[in-house]
C-alpha cells in the first residue's frame, strides 16, 4: 500500500490539478501541504472546468476527505468563496469531507496591502508576485508574529495578536510604503465572522493524518507551484515563499518521510513559467506563441499569459534529484502536435561554461543558452490515444527520449485536458 506525493517538476502550472484528480480515484484522503491562493489547479470533468486555489483537487470526487495542512497560508474569505462555488456544483456538500489544520496561518488584509505596494515600488525589478499576500504571510510566520487558525478560535488571543500586528503594519504602510492604514475593528469583525463559518472544519490535522495512515487509509499529498519556484532550490529570488519540494510535505502536513512511498513529478512535454525570472528555453517568436495558444497557457489564478519554451531537461533533472522522484506524469503532449521539429534542452552554456546541472546563480541562468537536441515531430492528433502504442511513432520516441534524458520512468502521459484523455502506464497506488 502506498501514500503518494505529487510535486511540480518545473516552474508550476504543469497540470497537477488533473493528475491529482485522476490519482484521487485510488486515494482516501487528499492533502494540500503548502502555498496559498496564489496557485490555481484546473480540472476538466465531463467538459466542465473547475479551478481550485486552496481546497485539494480531490474535491470533485465523492467521499474523499480533503485536508488543508499547516503549511498552507489561508485567506479565509477566498476559502469560503471556493467552498460555496463547489457546493453550487454539487461537490463538498458534506462538512465532514473538509478539514483545516489548526496550525495553518491566516492571510490578513495587511499582508495583501504590503505585497501589492512592494511590487509597485520595485518597478522594473518586479518579481512577479500575484499580490495575494502569500509572501508577507510567510514572513510573519517566520518572524513568529503570524496568526493561526488556533488563535482565531480564541477571541482574546486573536484580539491581542491582531491589535499588536495592526499597530506595527500601519506604521510600515504609512511611513515606508506610503499606503493607507487599516482599521482594526473592521478586520476584527470580518475575521470573527470567518471564524463562525470555518470553525467546524478546524482540527489538528497532523494527528488526524497519523491516525488515518495507521488505519490503512491511502493518502495523496498535493503540491502547489513547482520545484523551480521553491524558496531554497528554485531560481531565487524569482520564487514563491514556501518549500514546494518533497520536504514541504513533511513540514506542511505533519507526517514523517517514511509515510511517503511514491513521489510523482508532474512535467509538461514543454516548459512554461509565469512572471519574471530566468527561462533558458523561452521562445519569443511564433513557436512560443503557438505553444501558448494551443496549450491555453494563461494562469488559472491571475489570467496572465505564460511564457513558453522547449522542454528543459536540466530543470527536470534538478527536480528528480531534489525530490527523489519515483516517476513522472507527462502532461500536454498533444500541444506539440504540428511541430516539424521538437528540440529538447539537455544542457546550458553560460559564461563560457557548460552546465549539465541546474545552477544556483541567477546570473548564469539569465545568460544561459540552451544546448538543444532535435526530435522529429508529428501531425496526428493524440486526444484519443489510451495506450502508448496508440501514439504516432515520433511521439512515442519523444516520450522515451525524455525518459532517458531525465533518467526517470514516465508513468502517465496526458493527451488532453479531460480525465479520459490520459495514458496511464503505472498506477502509483498499486
Amino acid at each position: 500500500m502506498s501514500n503518494v506525493a505529487v510535486i511540480g517538476a518545473q516552474w508550476g502550472d504543469e497540470g497537477k490539478g488533473k493528475i491529482v484528480d485522476l490519482f484521487t480515484h485510488d486515494a482516501d484522503i487528499v492533502v494540500r501541504f503548502q502555498g496559498g491562493n496564489n496557485a490555481g489547479h484546473t480540472l476538466v470533468v465531463n467538459g466542465e472546468k473547475t479551478v481550485l486555489h486552496l481546497i485539494p483537487s480531490g474535491a470533485l470526487h465523492s467521499h474523499k476527505l480533503c485536508v488543508i495542512g499547516n503549511g498552507v497560508v489561508v485567506d479565509p474569505g477566498i476559502l469560503l468563496e471556493e467552498i460555496a462555488g463547489l457546493r453550487k456544483k454539487g461537490y463538498l456538500c458534506d462538512d465532514a469531507l473538509l478539514r483545516i489544520s489548526d496550525a495553518a496561518h491566516l492571510i490578513m488584509p495587511y499582508h495583501k496591502a504590503i505585497d501589492q505596494a512592494r511590487e509597485r515600488l520595485r518597478g522594473k525589478g518586479k518579481i512577479g508576485t500575484t499580490g495575494r499576500g502569500i509572501g508577507p504571510a510567510y514572513e510573519d510566520k517566520v518572524a513568529r508574529t503570524g496568526i493561526r487558525f488556533i488563535d482565531l478560535l480564541d477571541a482574546t488571543t486573536f484580539r491581542d495578536k491582531l491589535k499588536r500586528n495592526i499597530e506595527e503594519k500601519n506604521i510600515y504602510l504609512k511611513a515606508i510604503l506610503k499606503e493607507k492604514t487599516l482599521d482594526f475593528k473592521e478586520i476584527y469583525d470580518a475575521y470573527r465572522g470567518y471564524r463562525d463559518e470555518l470553525e467546524k472544519y478546524v482540527t489538528n490535522t497532523g494527528v488526524m493524518l497519523d491516525r488515518e495512515i495507521k488505519a490503512g487509509r491511502k493518502v495523496l499529498f498535493e503540491g502547489a507551484q513547482g520545484t523551480l519556484l521553491d524558496v531554497d532550490h528554485g531560481t531565487y529570488p524569482y520564487v514563491t515563499s514556501s518549500n514546494t519540494v518533497i520536504g514541504g510535505v513533511c513540514t506542511g502536513a505533519g507526517v514523517g518521510p517514511r509515510n511517503i512511498q511514491q513521489v510523482i513529478g508532474i512535467s509538461k512535454a514543454y516548459t512554461t513559467r509565469v512572471g519574471s525570472g530566468p527561462f533558458p528555453t523561452e521562445l519569443k517568436g511564433p513557436e512560443g506563441e503557438k505553444l501558448k495558444q494551443e496549450g491555453a497557457e494563461f494562469g488559472a489564478t491571475t489570467g496572465r499569459a505564460r511564457r513558453c519554451g522547449w522542454f528543459d531537461a536540466v530543470g527536470v533533472r534538478h527536480a528528480v534529484r531534489i525530490n527523489g522522484l519515483t516517476g513522472i506524469a507527462l502532461t500536454k503532449l498533444d500541444v506539440l502536435t504540428g511541430f516539424k521539429k521538437i528540440p529538447i534542452c539537455t544542457a546550458y552554456r553560460s559564461g563560457g561554461a557548460l552546465y549539465e546541472e541546474f545552477p544556483s546563480s541567477v546570473k548564469a541562468l539569465k545568460n544561459a543558452e540552451p544546448v538543444l537536441e532535435e526530435m522529429e515531430g508529428w501531425n496526428e492528433p493524440l486526444s484519443k490515444a489510451r495506450k502508448l502504442s496508440d501514439l504516432p511513432d515520433n511521439a512515442q520516441r519523444y516520450v522515451r527520449r525524455l525518459e532517458e534524458i531525465v533518467q526517470t520512468e514516465i508513468i502517465l502521459v496526458s493527451v488532453g485536458p479531460g480525465r479520459e484523455e490520459t495514458i496511464l502506464l503505472k498506477n502509483p497506488f498499486v
